[in-house]
């Protein structure tokens, strides 16, 4: 399902709700019954809440792009530190130099159509990349080089794939959501009680208030999904996060 589908059936199922609500409590009200009457001290706390509400939901939403934006520069790391490696033994013999993108191309399209989809699930590397990359380094840390030219060339080489192996490190740890079971429970109670308060103030079946209580469930129902859109670092298939590798290496795709 798409997610543009997701979002649009949680908004609209969040407005249905509240209004159905609003509704429904409108018929058990008396004629007599007079919405000015509602006490300050609650507009105050409904008042108090959504803003504590909205600094909770301002800080997991900096939190969560924070920790996609440090996951995506990963990525970028690692592909570009292969890529380099790619480039830079041009100064090889060519059966070296053969070998080594040969062995490059192979990691990276493991890890494109093998390891991505099996780390957006579990969390977790394979151990098969690990071992492709190793030989990786194998090949560049085993060439003896002759000329100037090939010693020149050798350490930045070496250094690169340094470079790749910790991204790839990095890219492991950060494979798992964002954020904690215990801040999704504040989060969800935390919108239920927001809206809820909002019943408080006794709203009434004008189109106006009608209009305002649908906007302002949707506006949450957004925010969350936005959340848990985010919260997962490397996005939700392997199409959202691996466009760093596509680029630098389209033969791969």
């Amino acid at each position: 399902m798409s997610q543009w589908l997701v979002l649009a059936l949680g908004m609209a199922a969040a407005c249905a709700v509240v209004l159905t609500i609003v509704l429904l409590n409108h018929r058990r009200i008396g004629e007599d019954d007079d919405p000015s009457e509602t006490p300050d001290v609650i507009e105050y706390m409904t008042m108090m809440f959504g803003v504590i509400y909205a600094i909770v939901l301002g800080l997991a939403i900096a939190g969560v792009w924070e920790a996609r934006g440090a996951a995506q520069d990963d990525v970028r790391h690692e592909a570009q530190a292969l890529h380099e490696v790619s480039e830079r033994v041009q100064v090889y013999p060519a059966a070296v130099r053969q070998r080594t993108r040969a062995d490059i191309d192979s990691y990276v399209t493991y890890v494109i159509h093998k390891e991505w989809p099996v780390m957006l699930d579990e969390a977790e590397l394979r151990p098969q990349g690990g071992a492709l990359l190793e030989k990786v380094r194998r090949d560049v840390t085993d060439f003896t080089p002759r000329t100037n030219l090939e010693s020149q060339a050798y350490q930045p080489v070496v250094d690169q794939v340094a470079v790749a192996d910790d991204a790839r490190n990095a890219r492991g740890q950060n494979a798992g959501p964002t954020m904690p079971g215990v801040v999704w429970f504040g989060l969800i109670v935390g919108a239920l009680v927001s809206i809820g308060l909002i019943f408080t103030l006794q709203i009434r079946r004008s189109p106006r208030e009608l209009l305002l209580a649908g906007l302002y469930s949707a506006l949450i129902a957004f925010l969350l999904f936005l959340i848990w859109d985010l919260d997962a670092p490397f996005g939700h298939s392997p199409s959202d996060s691996t466009s760093a590798f596509l680029a630098l290496f389209p033969g791969v795709s």
